[in-house]
């Protein structure tokens, strides 16, 4: 889970969860995609303060917890996340380039909300997890924060 990130001026635990459909919610995200998708996910962390605490896929959208630094606004977080991994997802996986005209995996459109350390974080960690499990998604349980979550 999250944990205070240090910086020379500052100690922060910035969470955010964001979601991200594909481009016009075209389902292309296969087990090889989600593969190449965490991949990159886990290089950016190498090189941008951007930390990923659980990524959850489904066919067409992707959800990210994501714990960052406060010079980092969210729409910057996420273009960076969203521009290095469809560049790598079109490299690695040319067959979804030919389902998606036009050239973009991502929707231009994102939906980003705040996540508290000490509130609501393991709930939707555990939701974020568990995207794409059908088995799962007959106990869910309650809305939070204007989306369906899981409750254990």
């Amino acid at each position: 889970m999250s944990e205070n990130i240090q910086r020379s001026h500052n100690v922060s635990n910035i969470m955010y969860h964001f979601v991200c459909p594909t481009k016009y919610r075209k389902i292309v995200i296969d087990e090889e995609v989600d593969e190449v998708l965490k991949g990159t996910c886990l290089a950016i962390q190498d090189r941008y303060d951007i930390f990923f605490l659980e990524i959850g896929t489904d066919k067409d959208h992707v959800h990210f917890l994501v714990q960052s630094v406060p010079a980092l606004s969210p729409s910057e977080i996420i273009e960076t996340i969203k521009s290095i991994t469809a560049k790598r997802i079109f490299k690695e996986c040319p067959k979804v380039k030919k389902k998606l005209w036009g050239g973009n995996f991502w929707s231009a459109g994102f939906y980003v909300s705040t996540v508290s350390e000490h509130g609501n974080e393991k709930v939707i960690a555990n939701y974020v997890k568990r995207q794409g499990d059908e088995y799962s998604k007959m106990y869910r349980a309650d809305y939070i924060g204007g989306y369906r979550a899981f409750v254990d």
